[in-house]
């Protein structure tokens, strides 16, 4: 029996340290990413120690003395807090809705495609995501520019009308972000659910097609239905982070322009301003530590959601 147990024992070993090595060339290509993560998420968090300290830069974050909340008030100490916070969810939620849409719409179109030149397509609509805000935000202003814009001088000269100074006009500016910003992320999010829409058993649409179902039929009720897990994991992410901005799009698109600060000034860029201004990192680190927290909170929260509605689609 004591034989038997010590066989037992020895095969385990082997066979967990065959798996061992085997898994070995995944972990050292998952090295890289790791590493990362470690340096740029998990080493600066003892630093949010800072967001309640009058930090001293001669005691160091940890010498300097605790200033309690205080630095958490400047968020919501002046009449921009609403501002503020009323553009970065709305913007969001906004973001949320037409960045589904419209990538789930433009995957359906990729997966359907029997070109050979389907491949190109993909690389093209993911090119956008991969160009920097800086250079996204001069292309914006090529376009709409007051002198020498694209705008200006092609279509609205063609329309008879006068020119219009784009960047004094806060009016258009929040459709011109939700284009921007939609046109620079589809192709990451189309490529996800792309990636999706591949992976579903092909016979679910030889059967639908058998049964008579046309094309709109086999969207409506095989590819939606089976894509239901993957837009609520993206939304429940996107919904993390509901409380941050990208600061490229609201700060370099419209070129830092007062004159548009009621309809582009977000958590991120007020807090970036306030720094220059002031010269105080507390405050930063404040910010994002609320903003941490709000995410934190929102994604617990529509994941119980979810749990209620559909076990099965929640992520935890």
């Amino acid at each position: 029996m004591k034989q038997t147990t010590e066989v037992d024992t020895a095969r385990k070993k082997a066979k967990f340290k065959k798996a061992l090595l085997g898994s070995i060339p995944f972990y050292l290509m998952a090295l890289p990413g790791i590493i990362y993560l470690f340096i740029n998420n998990y080493m600066p968090l003892p630093g949010l120690v800072l967001a309640f300290k009058n930090y001293n830069a001669k005691k160091g974050i940890y010498g300097s003395e605790w200033a309690g909340l205080k630095n958490f008030k400047y968020l919501f100490a002046t009449n921009d807090a609403f501002i503020i916070t009323r553009n970065t969810l709305l913007y969001n939620f906004v973001f949320i809705i037409v960045n589904t849409v419209f990538a789930i719409f433009v995957a359906i179109l990729l997966a359907e495609m029997r070109s050979k030149m389907k491949n190109a397509y993909q690389s093209l609509i993911l090119m956008p995501y991969m160009v920097s805000m800086v250079i996204v935000s001069y292309l914006v202003f090529a376009f709409l520019s007051t002198e020498n814009g694209f705008l200006n001088n092609t279509v609205i000269r063609l329309l008879g009308k006068e020119k219009i100074s784009w960047y004094m006009e806060k009016k258009y500016w929040p459709f011109i972000l939700v284009f921007v910003h939609v046109w620079k992320v589809i192709g990451y999010n189309c490529i996800i659910y792309l990636s999706t829409i591949l992976g579903i058993d092909r016979t679910y649409y030889e059967a639908a097609a058998i049964d008579g179902a046309g094309k709109i039929r086999q969207i409506t009720k095989i590819t939606l239905p089976l894509l239901k897990p993957t837009i609520i994991m993206m939304t429940l992410l996107a919904i993390g982070r509901i409380f941050y901005s990208d600061f490229g799009l609201f700060y370099q698109v419209p070129q830092n322009q007062g004159a548009l600060f009621s309809v582009t000034n977000t958590i991120d860029t007020y807090v970036y301003r306030g720094l220059l201004e002031l010269g105080k990192p507390t405050l930063s680190a404040a910010a994002g530590v609320y903003q941490s927290l709000v995410g934190f909170v929102l994604i617990v929260v529509s994941n119980l959601v979810v749990r209620k509605i559909d076990k099965d689609s929640a992520l935890f």
